[in-house]
C-alpha cells in the first residue's frame, strides 16, 4: 500500500508521455493557426485588399493584448488556478478568436454594415483586416497563455526526469504544425478554391483543428487531476505546491538574471516568428516563385527544429551546455538573415535559399531547446508560471511591434511599388540580423554570469546518482 502511494502517475513513462502528447496536440493545432495566413500574403493583397503594412498590423495583433498586460495576468492565473483551469481557458480563447478571424475574411462579413463602418476609419487598414486582427488578438491571448501553461505542465510531469527532452519533443510537435500548415495552406486555398483561390478554406480548416486541440486538453486535465490527488496523498497535504504570493511577481522584475533571459528571448524570437509571416513573400520576390513553391521552400525551416530539438533536449538532460547552445544559435541566426538580406538577391538560387532555411532551423532548435528548460533552474517552482508569463510578456512586446515595424520598413524601402511580387527585402532582413546581434550579446552575458555564479545552465538536467547522494547527505547534515 505504501509503495502504491509513493509511485505517482508521472512515475510511469507511458503516462507522462501520453500527457505530453495531449498538451502538445493543442500547441500543434495552435501553431498551425498562427501561420495559416503566412503563405497567403500576396493572396490577401489581391483578394482582401491588404497592403504590406496592413498585413504587418494583422500579424502583430496576435500579441497586442499580451503586451498590454494580459500575459502577466495569465501567469498569475496559472500560479493561482493551476494548469487544468488555465489550459482549458487558453484553448477556449484560441478557438473563439479563430472563429472571429474566420468570419472577418468570409463572404458573410463582406458588405455588411459592420464591415462598412470598420472600413470608414483608418482607411489604410480594410475592415476585414481590422476584425481579423481582433480575432487574432483573442487567439493570441489564448495561444501565449497556452504556451506558459504547457511549459509549467511539462515541468510538473517531468520533474527530476527527462524534462529537456520532453520540452524538446513538445516544441518539435509544435514546429511540425508550422511545416504542415505551410504545406497545406496554399494548396487548400488553390485546390478547394477551384481556380479562384481563397483564404477562407485554410483558415476554416485550422479553426476546426483548434476544437480538437481543446478536446485533447480536456482529456489531459483528467489525468492531471489524478496526479494531483496522488501527490497530495503522498505528502499528506491538500496542497501539492508551495503557495504563490503576488509579491513574487515584483521580485522577478528586480532580478537581473530574469531580464537577461527575457531580453535574449524577445530579441531572438522577434527575428524568427515575424520572419515566418513575411518569409514566403520574400522568397517569391527574390526567386520569382509562386505562393505554393515559396511556401514549400519555407516549410523546411521548422523541420530542422523538429528533427534536432528532441536530441538536443536529450543532450541537455545528459550532458548540459545550455548557455553555449544559446550562443551558437544566435550566431547562426545572424548569418542566415545576412544571407537573405545581401546574398540571395544577388544569387537567386533555390539551393542557397533551402540551405539557409535549414541552417536557420538548426538555430531555431538550439535556442529554444536550451532556453526553456533553463528557466526552472533559476526560478522558484511556486512562481514558475509567472516567470514564464513575464518572459513571454517581454517576448510579446517584440512580436507585437516587430511585424508592424517590418511592414513599415518594407513599404518605405519600396516607394511606389504596388506589385507584391516586386518588393526589395534587403533592409527588413538586415533589421532581423541586427536583432540577432543583440541576442548574441545577451547570450554571451548569460554565459559569463553562469560561470561566475554557477546557476547550473551548463549542467545536465538529470543528475547522476553520485550527485543525488551528495545532495541527500548535505540535506541531512
Amino acid at each position: 500500500m505504501t509503495e502504491t502511494l509513493k509511485k505517482a502517475l508521472n512515475d510511469y513513462w507511458w503516462a507522462r508521455w501520453i500527457a505530453l502528447v495531449l498538451v502538445a496536440s493543442m500547441m500543434f493545432f495552435g501553431y498551425m493557426f498562427v501561420d495559416v495566413m503566412s503563405p497567403l500574403q500576396s493572396l490577401a493583397s489581391t483578394k482582401l485588399g491588404w497592403s504590406a503594412e496592413a498585413f504587418g498590423y494583422y500579424a502583430g495583433a496576435e500579441y497586442m493584448l499580451n503586451v498590454f498586460g494580459f500575459l502577466i495576468l495569465a501567469g498569475i492565473i496559472l500560479d493561482k488556478m493551476g494548469v487544468r483551469f488555465t489550459g482549458t481557458l487558453s484553448a477556449s480563447l484560441m478557438f473563439a478568436g479563430a472563429c472571429i478571424k474566420l468570419y472577418a475574411i468570409s463572404s458573410w462579413f463582406e458588405g455588411t454594415p459592420f464591415e462598412q463602418w470598420l472600413s470608414s476609419w483608418w482607411v489604410e487598414m480594410p475592415g476585414s483586416a481590422k476584425l481579423a486582427a481582433l480575432g487574432f488578438t483573442v487567439f493570441g491571448c489564448g495561444c501565449e497563455m497556452a504556451g506558459i501553461t504547457v511549459s509549467k505542465a511539462i515541468a510538473k510531469w517531468f520533474d527530476g526526469k527527462e524534462m529537456a527532452l520532453a520540452m524538446g519533443v513538445e516544441m518539435a510537435i509544435a514546429r511540425l504544425g508550422v511545416f504542415a500548415v505551410l504545406s497545406l495552406s496554399p494548396r487548400l486555398a488553390d485546390y478547394l478554391g477551384k481556380n479562384d483561390p481563397s483564404v477562407v478554406i485554410p483558415v476554416g480548416f485550422c479553426t476546426a483543428l483548434l476544437l480538437i486541440g481543446l478536446i485533447s486538453y480536456v482529456v489531459f486535465t483528467l489525468m492531471d487531476t489524478r496526479l494531483d490527488r496522488q501527490i497530495a496523498a503522498a505528502k499528506n497535504s491538500e496542497e501539492s505546491e508551495e503557495e504563490f504570493k503576488l509579491a513574487d511577481v515584483g521580485a522577478l522584475f528586480k532580478s537581473r538574471l530574469f531580464w537577461i533571459i527575457a531580453l535574449l528571448c524577445v530579441l531572438y524570437y522577434s527575428a524568427i516568428f515575424p520572419f515566418q509571416r513575411f518569409g514566403t513573400n520574400m522568397l517569391q520576390c527574390n526567386l520569382g516563385l509562386d505562393e505554393t513553391q515559396a511556401a514549400d521552400l519555407l516549410r523546411w525551416f521548422p523541420i530542422g527544429a523538429l528533427i534536432l530539438t528532441p536530441p538536443l533536449g536529450y543532450f541537455l538532460d545528459k550532458v548540459g551546455r545550455g548557455a553555449t547552445m544559446l550562443i551558437i544559435g544566435s550566431i547562426l541566426l545572424i548569418c542566415c538573415h545576412l544571407v537573405f538580406a545581401l546574398l540571395l538577391p544577388q544569387v537567386p538560387s533555390k539551393a542557397l535559399a533551402l540551405c539557409t532555411i535549414l541552417v536557420l532551423g538548426v538555430s531555431f532548435s538550439l535556442v529554444p531547446a536550451a532556453l526553456w528548460p533553463s528557466v526552472p533552474k533559476v526560478m522558484d517552482a511556486r512562481f514558475l508560471g509567472s516567470a514564464y508569463s513575464l518572459i513571454f510578456w517581454v517576448q510579446n512586446i517584440g512580436l507585437f511591434g516587430v511585424p508592424i515595424l517590418f511592414g513599415k520598413v518594407l513599404d518605405a524601402s519600396n516607394p511606389g511599388v504596388t506589385d507584391p511580387m516586386a518588393y526589395d527585402y534587403t533592409n527588413p532582413m538586415l533589421m532581423f540580423a541586427g536583432l540577432g546581434i543583440l541576442a548574441l550579446f545577451f547570450s554571451l552575458w548569460l554565459k559569463v554570469l553562469n560561470a561566475k555564479h554557477r546557476y547550473g545552465l551548463e549542467d545536465p538536467n538529470i543528475k547522476s546518482k553520485e550527485a543525488l547522494e551528495a545532495e541527500t547527505l548535505s540535506t541531512e547534515e
